[in-house]
């Protein structure tokens, strides 16, 4: 995907995330994010905004702490004068990004937590799909059907996931004998899939693989596949090929959350 889509899409999930928390209310809590309300995915994701925006908009090329200044959302229902201001603190939080990302030149030098084409891809994928994931929280909170997730999106976050965050280290799962879990969309013409490789080593992802088969295969459309692995859909929306253990293998080592 291109860096204008990335932001056409963020600029489209933010109002999508604060129209579904005012009609939430701050007190509901994210089915989603069991020791959340909605007060709390709001400020966690307002201070996510202006943290990344800082960044881009001032170069910097060093780690700083999260953004604290969000309103305390005490107000119950978005409308009050406390939690009408969590509502707006977000929307201008989120405006602010759109607007610092659209202006920012190609050729930006600044801070990234993981590696990119360049810094400005890098906080253009992560920032929109950071909103896409945590406007799904916030739907659930209302008791809402998520948005459709466009599936060249979806499957570009499962990328993202397998590939950068994975690679990252997070995956802590250990096999004495060499084993694979192939990963695939089911809808995203020519996605050649991912392939983990697990062995006594940490575990090592890649696009494609698996030419000879995989131990186990778990496949779905992009968007459930995407919302599935970051835990939005329950598991048992995808579907599975081969052997259980091996994407219980996955699953117990703390991927995919």
């Amino acid at each position: 995907m291109e860096t204008a889509e990335f932001i056409e899409t963020l600029r489209r999930e933010g109002p999508l995330l604060a129209d579904a928390a005012q009609r939430a209310g701050l007190d509901a809590p994210v089915p989603t994010c069991p020791k959340w309300q909605v007060r709390d995915l709001l400020r966690h994701t307002g201070s996510v905004h202006r943290w990344a925006a800082g960044f881009v908009a001032e170069g910097r090329t060093e780690p700083a702490q999260l953004d604290d200044t969000a309103p305390s959302g005490t107000g119950s229902d978005g409308t009050g004068s406390d939690g009408g201001e969590l509502v707006d603190w977000y929307r201008l939080s989120h405006a602010r990004l759109v607007e610092v990302l659209e202006d920012a030149p190609a050729d930006l030098v600044c801070w990234t937590f993981m590696p990119a084409p360049s810094p400005l891809e890098f906080w253009v994928r992560r920032q929109a799909h950071e909103t896409t994931v945590h406007r799904v929280d916030a739907q659930a909170a209302a008791g809402l059907a998520p948005s459709a997730v466009d599936p060249a999106f979806a499957a570009d976050g499962v990328d993202e996931l397998m590939l950068r965050f994975e690679g990252k280290g997070r995956n802590r799962a250990r096999s004495p004998q060499p084993r694979t879990l192939r990963v695939r969309t089911e809808d995203v013409a020519g996605d050649s899939g991912w392939t983990l490789h697990f062995t006594p080593d940490p575990p090592r992802w890649e696009r494609g693989g698996a030419d000879g088969g995989a131990d186990c295969e778990v496949s779905a459309p992009a968007a459930e596949l995407y919302l599935a692995l970051w835990n939005r859909l329950p598991h048992d929306h995808l579907s599975l090929r081969g052997d259980r253990d091996v994407m219980d293998l996955w699953l117990s080592s703390g991927a995919a959350s």
